[in-house]
């Protein structure tokens, strides 16, 4: 348990393209890091990087009250299946966990050819049931943030579509949010004891899809994309507003019609 001035331990669930660089920042922070991964193959890696290193599956349901030993957990998995969901949730309620993050997207709300904000109506899929399951556990407090599209690193948006692929929606917008401030906010999260909440997370900008993926896949040397000109686009526009203004959050990378990948 969290003791009188040291920073509360941690366990990340999924440690893959979020959760790795996350660890590391949170580990360089100070505070102690547990990681979870399927593959036993990667058991070494996360070791090197100073974690606490677990192998779990959500398909199967083990003990993991070694995992939960922690005060904070957050959830970064892509898994959908909702029974392996309230499994963990039975798990969690029984373990030292106090505080949890579940990584979510705001692939939950629906084309509404306007701006969403964390008001707005879900659609009833597995993502948004899933949310449900985590919100309301009996002294636990826990903070949802649905990130946008997610980019950086090796996630590159000029590479998102193949050659032949013919993109939808092509006078919609983009909603897309960095590594860097997907890292950034919830170390703010956590700092800030931000709790009970429910977070749009997304770069300031929104370049229509028409524009920004001839630029992003120029800048790639590949040539035009080719574009579904036959139905009107249907689109959202991610509202980050109640983000900004109850962390006081400054994002590193707010403009998506000049970003530059850092080197």
């Amino acid at each position: 348990m969290e003791k009188k001035n040291m920073k509360p331990s941690i366990s990340i669930l999924g440690c893959g393209w979020l959760g790795i660089p996350l660890s590391t920042t949170l580990l360089k922070a100070g505070y102690p890091v547990k990681g979870s991964t399927t593959s036993p193959a990667k058991l070494k890696e996360l070791t090197k990087l100073g974690l606490h290193p677990y192998v779990i599956d959500l398909h199967n349901r083990k003990d993991r009250n070694h995992f939960l030993n922690a005060d904070i957990l957050i959830i970064a998995v892509p898994h959908k299946n909702i029974d392996n969901f309230k499994f963990l949730r039975t798990q969690i309620k029984n373990s030292q966990i106090n505080r949890l993050i579940f990584i979510s997207s705001t692939s939950v709300y629906p084309n509404t050819n306007g701006e969403v904000t964390e008001k707005s109506q879900t659609l009833p899929t597995p993502l948004a049931n899933i949310e449900s399951i985590f919100s309301n556990i009996s002294g636990i407090q826990t903070t949802i943030i649905r990130f946008a599209g997610l980019f950086g690193g090796d996630r590159k948006p000029g590479l998102f579509f193949r050659d032949d692929s013919l993109i939808k929606n092509p006078d919609g917008f983009i909603n897309l949010i960095h590594l860097d401030d997907c890292i950034q906010i919830i170390k703010t999260l956590i700092e800030k004891n931000i709790w009970n909440q429910v977070f749009n997370a997304c770069a300031d900008t929104h370049p229509s899809r028409r524009e920004y993926y001839t630029q992003e896949m120029q800048k790639e040397g590949r040539k035009p994309p080719v574009f579904d000109n036959t139905k009107a686009s249907e689109y959202k526009i991610v509202s980050n507003d109640k983000l900004k203004k109850h962390l006081n959050y400054q994002f590193k990378h707010p403009d998506l019609t000049h970003f530059i990948e850092p080197k």
